[in-house]
């Protein structure tokens, strides 16, 4: 990548995350996240795609943006037809995975070494498959990414991921790693969540095991950091929002109540967010009748399902992904084009000044009937109050739609799942 593109991306997510003087301890901490937030967070998105379609309803003329984020999700809503989506995102690790799947898509030569390389993600083979199929479909500025060193790889490609793993890596791999080290010092091991049978057992196994780690010491202790959650993309802003919402006022108490909504609210069998947190991959292929197995893990994200595959492959040229901020992107959008929003988690870091920036460029760009949808750390809606009334009063909170939604997120790690549709 040119030095002036990256130079460029560090520029536009120190002015997402900084708010405050770069000698102040909040100052410190934000530009700690910024330097955390360089490489790969996300080698999987954490929003229910499946929730996140039915809130948007799309169809084969809709138009929309969305944060790319591990671009799982971006993958994920081709198999609702759209007409377009860009992505964008200021973490170029995002972009340049974002823009590897969609070459994978369209490249690799069959299902099976599609699911290989994104299902599985731990073998050799993977790597030559990007030398044979991926890296002369590829841009520049990705090829250099994926061929390019740093020390949180030891000093290996990090196209080599894909052959060590990658959801053990990125720092949301290593904060799930982190995690299951604690509880093993406990005496208690993550995993053996992934072979409950039942709800019942599911909850047993987080009341008896998982819960009590929370009201450890050493637990306590690391929560109340707020660098200790880097590694789930949380921001020092955000981390104050979560505790804020929580009556206990701790972190360790949030993280508690959440995690018992991943281990307890969804069966193991349909949700693929739990078996990352608690089995740091996705469920191992099985067999059909015949005994011979599918090539295809138990729930996966929809882009992964073999079912969706050549659709996917199909559609992948209506997505493209830029390393760009939302509001800068939708500048140069004409008005009243879009017809879909995804903001994921991002209000959340934002001040006032850049919410009304944001929702402005929104407004201007929607089409009657858009609709926006958003998570944050907190339960309610944190647009009141804050987003001006001339620019709120155009859109229908769909509150009841929201909280229903919310409840079926199985990611389970958010207070509040947010939806808005244009009134025109």
């Amino acid at each position: 990548m040119a030095h002036g593109t990256l130079t460029a991306s560090k520029k536009r997510l120190g002015n997402a995350v900084h708010r405050s003087e770069a000698t102040s301890r909040d100052g410190i901490l934000e530009r700690l996240f910024t330097f955390a937030f360089k490489g790969l967070v996300y080698p999987q998105i954490w929003e229910d795609p499946d929730v996140d379609m039915k809130a948007l309803r799309l169809t084969s003329q809709s138009r929309m943006v969305a944060i790319a984020s591990g671009g799982c999700n971006v993958m994920s809503y081709l198999t609702a037809n759209p007409a377009e989506i860009t992505a964008v995102d200021l973490n170029r690790a995002h972009v340049a995975l974002g823009r590897l799947k969609l070459a994978a898509a369209k490249h690799l030569p069959n299902y099976e070494t599609f699911y290989r390389f994104f299902g599985e993600a731990d073998e050799k083979t993977n790597v030559a498959a990007y030398q044979r199929f991926l890296k002369d479909n590829l841009d520049a500025e990705t090829v250099a990414y994926w061929e390019g060193r740093d020390f949180a790889n030891r000093g290996r490609k990090r196209i080599t991921l894909f052959s060590r793993d990658l959801y053990h890596h990125g720092l949301l791999g290593y904060c799930i790693g982190f995690g299951h080290l604690i509880a093993r010092l406990y005496g208690i091991d993550p995993k053996y969540m992934v072979k409950t049978r039942s709800l019942e057992e599911q909850r047993s196994f987080f009341d008896t095991a998982l819960a009590p780690l929370f009201d450890k010491r050493l637990v306590r202790w690391a929560t109340s950091k707020k660098m200790s959650l880097y590694g789930l993309g949380i921001p020092p802003a955000q981390y104050d929002a979560l505790v804020s919402a929580n009556a206990d006022g701790n972190m360790s108490a949030v993280l508690r109540q959440r995690l018992e909504k991943l281990a307890c609210d969804f069966s193991m069998q349909d949700n693929y967010f739990a078996w990352q947190a608690f089995g740091r991959g996705y469920a191992p292929k099985s067999g059909e009748a015949s005994g011979e197995t599918t090539g295809e893990s138990g729930p996966l994200p929809p882009y992964l399902k073999r079912d969706h595959f050549e659709a996917i492959r199909q559609r992948a040229d209506r997505v493209r992904v830029l390393n760009r901020n939302f509001t800068e992107h939708l500048q140069t959008v004409a008005d009243g084009t879009l017809d879909a929003y995804v903001l994921l988690d991002a209000q959340d870091w934002m001040t006032d000044h850049q919410l009304n920036a944001l929702w402005s460029e929104i407004t201007r760009t929607a089409r009657p009937g858009a609709r926006v949808i958003f998570r944050t750390a907190a339960e309610p809606t944190l647009l009141p109050g804050r987003v001006s009334d001339e620019v709120l009063n155009r859109w229908t909170y769909e509150q009841a739609e929201s909280l229903e939604l919310g409840r079926q997120d199985r990611s389970s790690i958010y207070g509040g799942f947010h939806l808005y549709v244009f009134n025109g």
